[in-house]
């Protein structure tokens, strides 16, 4: 287990308490590959702690991955936990801060060379934090841009060190008291995040650092980028144009107009002369900022350009976007050139000397050849042709069929993940999920136990769902959703305790046949160890004999039972009832056994030597099974809103 949270009311006030929500993520593999598609990618050069380059990736599975990277190796050298939702963007602030934003609305630092714990937290965002932009030379400034429209600027060392406590923008991001402590779960393959105030005893708020502002974007920003020495900065989003700003104060220097849909990528030079933009309408634009105007235009893609990276001189561009492909284009000459042609579209690219990492919707990472430090080597290969002015120019070489071929076939490299879970079921007995991720692969988890206990290989999702049905009826006490690319359960309360089943029925070994539904893992996630007032979980039902029956019952009336109680208890409490003589066992209608007679009969004749009667239990002339349960006879056989009706008869012996 890994994160742990909960949404409510953590105050001591006499108020009402808010619902709370924990939420855990249940895996299925190693923690070494990511199960979502990667958002972001940044390298941190040859560390003088070890020699390695490091690799750090984002991904929409909540998490950040630090890759040591080999000649021809990639070894997944810690995992960094702590976002609820995807990671967007990160950057690398100075020698050894890692810098990420989600759309859990926060942005969060991390020492590069840790193991995962995140420093801090900051949540001054109003909406999902999409982009960062870090200035190379000036190591402690980092912009960070989002849906609501917001651009603020940090000062990275001075928002980490603690000067006071008089705000809240700023929250410790310890382990929210569960991982790494005496409560930790035992199970490698769970990892639980949660949102808001934790579960644990980490709200500590730091201190007032406030970031500075830019304002002036009304819609959302998508792309930030920022020169050397941060200086200057400049943003896009669905405005459909680059402003430019000085991060020092937040103030607005100009606003460059050209592209016509969202503004999706921008690249900055070290100068802050140039900058390179990427759009929804599938151009890249070259802005002289002293000029204040576009001086080229590139029609490059097909469709909507997402990433961009340049050389170190800025010579030449490399782009990719939702068309899967990954151009290199001469800045100067205009000469471009198809490197690749992906499966799925490009998010993110990183220049790693003569080499170019590729994320993609995908989990897995790719490294192509790219002769970043001598790119015109590549348009040796042939192949290259000049780029338009115009997006349909593009288009319309695309739709002659004239396009372009790939210069490389294969990556050098790959990074594997693993598929995403694309579809799930909660099944009727409200303890599995039936999964089936982006490979096709059909799994059944086991909700209480977190974890994978059957996969079913490639077979179809529908029937292996008919296969499975129970007629069962069980309260929903959980939710689940797939977004981060694997299985998400939510517990609400009070929803996730109205649902009780027996040990025997969960298979828990050494405990008494009737107890009731609570693992010892939610246990360890709830410090008051107490549980909220559930709603009444009896069933009323009426007791009678069948027609023509002469065996009678003592009870008379309404019966009420919880609705977990299954027809086996219900014929021994009628053999407990039955006018006859009784028999020695006897059970209780609650569930509970009832004292035994002690061998003797109440006359104080000699023990008892009888057999014990064989009773059948039937609601609307139909025999029920002895594993059902009320609630789902009810639903299942009764099915009328009156208060259920049973019937029991005696089997003659043979």
């Amino acid at each position: 287990m890994h994160r742990v949270g909960s949404v409510g009311n953590n105050t001591n006030s006499n108020r009402l308490r808010k619902e709370k929500r924990l939420t855990y993520v249940l895996n299925d593999s190693a923690d070494t590959k990511h199960c979502a598609g990667i958002n972001c990618l940044a390298l941190l050069k040859s560390s003088t702690y070890d020699g390695f380059d490091y690799l750090f990736t984002g991904s929409r599975d909540g998490t950040l991955k630090r890759w040591a990277l080999g000649e021809n190796t990639a070894t997944c050298s810690a995992t960094f936990e702590s976002h609820v939702d995807w990671v967007n963007d990160t950057v690398i602030a100075g020698d050894s801060t890692l810098v990420s934003c989600s759309s859990d609305t926060t942005l969060k630092t991390w020492n590069c060379l840790s193991y995962g714990t995140s420093t801090r937290t900051f949540r001054q965002h109003s909406d999902y934090v999409t982009c960062l932009a870090n200035a190379e030379k000036n190591a402690n400034v980092v912009a960070s841009g989002g849906l609501g429209g917001e651009v603020f600027v940090w000062d990275i060392e001075a928002a980490i060190t603690p000067v006071s406590k008089s705000s809240d923008v700023v929250e410790n991001d310890c382990s929210n008291g569960i991982n790494g402590s005496k409560n930790s779960l035992q199970m490698s393959s769970l990892r639980t995040i949660g949102s808001s105030n934790g579960i644990g005893t980490h709200t500590t708020q730091c201190h007032g650092y406030v970031p500075i502002a830019a304002k002036g974007h009304k819609e959302s920003v998508y792309a930030l980028a920022m020169n050397h020495n941060g200086s200057l900065l400049v943003s896009g989003g669905t405005e459909k144009v680059v402003r430019v700003w000085d991060p020092r104060t937040g103030s607005k220097n100009m606003k460059l107009r050209g592209h016509t849909d969202n503004i999706r990528a921008l690249l900055m030079d070290s100068t802050g002369r140039y900058c390179l933009s990427g759009s929804s309408d599938s151009m890249i634009r070259l802005w002289d900022l002293g000029q204040q105007r576009c001086v080229h235009s590139y029609a490059v893609h097909t469709d909507s350009v997402w990433a961009l990276a340049s050389t170190p001189t800025f010579s030449h561009v490399y782009s990719g976007g939702r068309d899967l492909s990954l151009y290199l284009t001469d800045l100067s000459t205009r000469e471009s050139l198809l490197l690749c042609i992906k499966e799925q579209p490009i998010l993110q690219l990183a220049l790693h000397d003569d080499n170019i990492w590729v994320a993609t919707t995908d989990s897995s990472v790719s490294r192509w050849p790219a002769e970043g430090r001598n790119p015109q080597n590549v348009f040796q290969r042939g192949g290259s042709f000049l780029a338009g002015n115009l997006s349909f120019s593009r288009a319309r070489v695309s739709l002659e069929g004239s396009t372009p071929a790939s210069a490389y076939k294969e990556p050098n490299f790959n990074i594997p993940g693993t598929p995403a879970i694309v579809q799930h079921e909660i099944l009727n007995n409200r303890r599995h999920v039936l999964t089936k991720d982006a490979a096709g692969s059909v799994k059944l988890w086991e909700i209480t136990r977190g974890v994978a206990i059957e996969d079913y290989g490639q077979v179809s999702f529908d029937e292996k769902k008919e296969e499975l049905f129970e007629m069962v009826i069980i309260p929903a006490w959980f939710t689940v959703d797939t977004r981060l690319g694997s299985l998400s359960v939510h517990l609400d309360t009070p929803q996730c305790f109205t649902a009780e089943m027996y040990s025997a029925d969960l298979n828990i070994s050494g405990k008494p046949e009737d107890d009731k539904e609570f693992p010892s893992w939610v246990l360890d996630c709830i410090l008051n160890n107490r549980l909220p007032p559930r709603e009444n979980a009896k069933c009323s039902f009426y007791l009678h004999p069948c027609d023509g029956s002469s065996v009678q019952i003592l009870t008379q009336g309404k019966l009420s039972a919880p609705r977990i109680l299954r027809m086996d208890k219900v014929v021994n409490y009628v053999i407990e009832k039955l006018v006859l003589d009784k028999p020695i066992d006897s059970v209780n209608i609650d569930g509970t056994y009832a004292p035994g007679l002690g061998g003797q009969s109440q006359s104080g004749s000699k023990p008892w030597q009888k057999l014990r009667p064989s009773i059948e239990i039937l609601c609307n002339n139909q025999v029920l099974s002895p594993d059902m349960s009320l609630a789902t006879v009810r639903a299942y056989i009764w099915k009328k809103p009156k208060d259920l009706v049973l019937n029991y008869r005696v089997i003659q012996s043979k």
